[in-house]
């Protein structure tokens, strides 16, 4: 114990003499990637501010040389290195070079993270969720009522659990309408759409689809997995169109939807078609799921690289210690190139397949990101499945691209727009 002590304080005296700052690797050197990302949240919510380095050793970060930051790591089981002032202006010189794609970014203020999501059971697993909770990360769960209270103001980054914004519940109803589960979110649901004056769920989810819209506008950055990407976008460009059958609000769909579908509405994709088959697990032919032909060990996707010094947004957002990622499924698994507006930022694809899996745009003063896919760990996560254990995966590149994105708004202001 005594030896212990001796070194510890050894190491507490060399850090503050000859430490001026303490690397977090984030290539195969880190031990742990994923937490990595909570200790350099930490250091942002205690008030301090760090660089990150990107396309530098897989995105390293570069924390305050501070005794507490070096005891949250070794307590979290991330890997440091200790740093002198020589050594880090030599990584600063280097990086500056115009020649090398890499850059420094400011972080300056831990982002409030809300996820929304349903305060009561649901039988599949959100992986924002997930790595939130096991990186250390904290959050705020809030729901339909408290976007629609203006609630939203009060978080800088928003994830939508796996939600189905149309009204249709999930699309579930052919093959679940008769599990209590089910029969239960649809009681929750319409309860809720009349307790805040809507007469239908579908209305109610409208209402809340447009609230994240404006709040994007004025300057929140959104983030979407799986269902809640493509449902999204199908809800804004109904808007005012009935597209549900009986079985999910009670009258017809009107038989004119697809013509009165408006995209100049959407965020992210144009000119699909809705599914009018009630019995079918899809919203439209946004998602490639139903007629993709990939087998699992030949399932993957690749990211872009873009120039760290002119694009730092989409670096920012595809760091990562490789570039190739294994493929996952959900009810929304990959995005129709096709189907893709012009506008928009294709971060990650399957091209032999015209597949996009990780997209990325910007909406009045905020922007938002969509991720195709359910859980990057579990190739096809069922309802029901048990949840990820993530201390398996503690290098797992799927799950980086999520907190990438959690730590994206803590960028300096300037360096934030494309």
């Amino acid at each position: 114990m005594n030896k212990f002590f001796l070194s510890f304080l050894l190491l507490f005296i060399s850090l503050k003499i000859f430490a001026s700052g303490i690397l977090v690797p984030m290539d195969e050197k880190q031990s742990n990637h994923l937490k990595a990302y909570g200790a350099t949240y930490w250091v942002l919510e205690n008030g301090l501010s760090c660089d990150w380095l990107l396309n530098y050793r897989g995105g390293s970060f570069l924390l305050p040389a501070r005794p507490e930051i070096q005891e949250k790591c070794i307590v979290m089981g991330v890997s440091f290195e200790i740093l002198t002032d020589a050594e880090i202006n030599t990584i600063y010189s280097y990086i500056a070079k115009p020649e090398i794609n890499m850059e420094k970014i400011k972080l300056e203020k831990a982002p409030r993270i809300a996820v929304y999501a349903p305060k009561t059971y649901l039988p599949w697993d959100d992986a924002v969720m997930l790595v939130l909770t096991y990186a250390e990360i904290p959050y705020t769960v809030i729901y339909d009522e408290e976007i629609l209270m203006g609630e939203l103001n009060n978080y800088d980054w928003l994830h939508l659990h796996h939600e189905d914004f149309t009204g249709q519940y999930g699309r579930f109803w052919g093959s679940y309408h008769n599990a209590t589960w089910y029969i239960n979110q649809v009681a929750e649901s319409e309860a809720m759409a009349h307790k805040l004056g809507y007469a239908k769920v579908s209305q109610l989810k409208l209402a809340v689809a447009l609230a994240i819209k404006q709040y994007i506008f004025n300057g929140g950055f959104l983030f979407a997995m799986c269902s809640g990407t493509d449902s999204y976008d199908v809800a804004l460009a109904a808007e005012g169109v009935d597209i549900c059958h009986p079985m999910f609000d009670g009258d017809p769909i009107d038989p004119d939807a697809q013509s009165k579908l408006d995209y100049s509405k959407t965020l992210a994709f144009e000119n699909f078609k809705i599914s009018t088959n009630p019995y079918e697990y899809e919203f439209s032919d946004i998602d490639v799921t139903n007629y993709r032909r990939i087998e699992e060990q030949d399932d993957f996707f690749t990211l872009f690289e873009f120039s760290a010094k002119w694009d730092p947004v989409p670096t920012m957002l595809t760091q990562n210690h490789t570039k190739i990622i294994k493929g996952f499924m959900g009810q929304t698994t990959a995005y129709n190139r096709d189907l893709i507006k012009p506008s928009v930022i294709i971060m990650g694809e399957f091209k032999n397949a015209n597949e996009a899996r990780y997209i990325h745009g910007e909406y009045g003063q905020g922007t938002w990101t969509f991720y195709g896919g359910h859980d990057p760990e579990d190739y096809r996560h069922l309802v029901g499945d048990p949840a990820t254990e993530l201390e398996i995966f503690t290098h797992s590149a799927g799950y980086r691209l999520i907190l990438n994105n959690v730590l994206f708004p803590a960028a300096e202001k300037k360096k934030r727009k494309t």
